[in-house]
């Protein structure tokens, strides 16, 4: 069992695929890349996109009725990529934003450019409510590229974080990709998502990224994000390590 846990596969409600067809070619992209299980994280509450929760339940519930008509084995669950703001856990708790799978986990996005003052407050405020914030690519927030102490945190307050595939792939650029692989070898990021958002500028890169892991040597790593993926739809509790010193990227000059 495979899981991405982030993606973008719901057709029209943000900056995803705009047909229905796109919707279905990704979720046979996906299968050709090994994903047995796919959570739906269409943007909400984000200042160009929201998703509403009806939407999200109708459109992951027709899609697993076209998976099965046209025998694509993959299972899509519904979730949200819920953009931080000062009503989070609000939204959380009246149910206008949804968890990952029905899981205590939910994801949340920071603004690209830095850390608004009221995170760690929201993530108080959403693990008061028995759920486990998991903070998107991190690795592509400006603020925490220049200091990834930040992450760390972060962390320390009771976030989980998530890593792209396309950033340890290399397909947002060696800055990025480098801040990745800091995080991953610092045990500062729990999950493993694609992130995908179409096939052409967007794709999936889940086997590229696990493979730039494994060429780094970092096996455990990729057994530890891959399994606390599958932990999401039981559940149960992650694996965690406990946090490294923030790594000077060692493998960086070898495989650059």
């Amino acid at each position: 069992m495979i899981i991405d846990m982030h993606s973008h596969i719901l057709h029209g409600v943000d900056d995803g695929p705009k047909t229905i067809d796109e919707s279905i070619g990704l979720l046979k992209e996906a299968v050709k890349e090994g994903i047995t299980d796919i959570i739906a994280t269409s943007h909400a509450y984000h200042q160009q996109f929201h998703t509403s929760v009806d939407e999200i339940n109708k459109q992951v519930s027709y899609l697993n009725g076209e998976c099965k008509k046209l025998g694509i084995p993959i299972n899509i669950f519904t979730g949200q990529e819920i953009r931080i703001n000062d009503q989070t856990a609000q939204h959380l708790m009246t149910g206008d934003a949804l968890a990952l799978a029905n899981s205590k986990y939910v994801l949340i996005e920071l603004p690209s450019q830095g850390i608004p003052a009221f995170t760690t407050q929201i993530i108080q405020q959403i693990m008061n409510q028995n759920k486990t914030p998991i903070i998107a690519h991190p690795e592509r927030n400006r603020a925490i590229v220049e200091k990834p102490s930040r992450l760390a945190r972060l962390v320390q307050h009771g976030a989980l974080a998530q890593v792209t595939a396309g950033s340890l792939a290399g397909h947002f650029g060696k800055t990025i990709q480098r801040t990745a692989i800091q995080l991953v070898e610092s045990n500062l990021v729990h999950v493993y998502g694609s992130d995908v958002h179409n096939n052409s500028t967007r794709p999936f890169l889940f086997d590229k990224g696990l493979e730039y892991l494994d060429k780094c040597k970092m096996h455990e790593n990729v057994d530890i994000l891959l399994e606390n993926n599958a932990r999401i739809l039981t559940n149960q509790e992650m694996i965690l390590l406990e946090p490294n010193e923030i790594s000077k990227a060692k493998w960086w000059k070898v495989f650059s």
